[in-house]
């Protein structure tokens, strides 16, 4: 059902570094990119993440309850991608833990403040 997730940086080339790495760790790469902005994806066929320099002209904002939330097959992944964005600068916003019995998640905020999470189910 989703097709892509939009979020507004106010620095697209650290956005971008900040992006590329952290989600090649789970073999992303650049579906598409345009003049605002860049989208990743495992393939064509699954949603797709993109940052973007927001269309009205204003700075990027985040938006309060606003959350991506990228599945994952492993609690291992789930560490390890946390582990990499706050090596990247991210900033904790919840370790990696059981949540409740068979959800096992990871929360943390971009370099723009945007709130992300990792999970993995059983």
């Amino acid at each position: 059902m989703i097709g892509y997730i939009t979020l507004g940086t106010r620095d697209m080339p650290r956005a971008i570094a900040f992006y590329e790495t952290l989600l090649g760790e789970i073999g992303a790469q650049r579906v598409f990119e345009f003049e605002r902005g860049v989208a990743w994806g495992t393939s064509q066929e699954q949603a797709a993440l993109s940052i973007v320099l927001p269309f009205d002209g204003q700075p990027a904002t985040v938006g309060n309850g606003v959350m991506v939330a990228l599945a994952m097959d492993s609690q291992d992944k789930v560490d390890r991608l946390y582990a990499k964005a706050m090596a990247l600068g991210a900033s904790d916003e919840g370790a990696p833990g059981e949540r409740w019995p068979g959800f096992y998640a990871a929360y943390f905020r971009d370099l723009d403040g945007n709130k992300l999470n990792f999970f993995c189910m059983g």
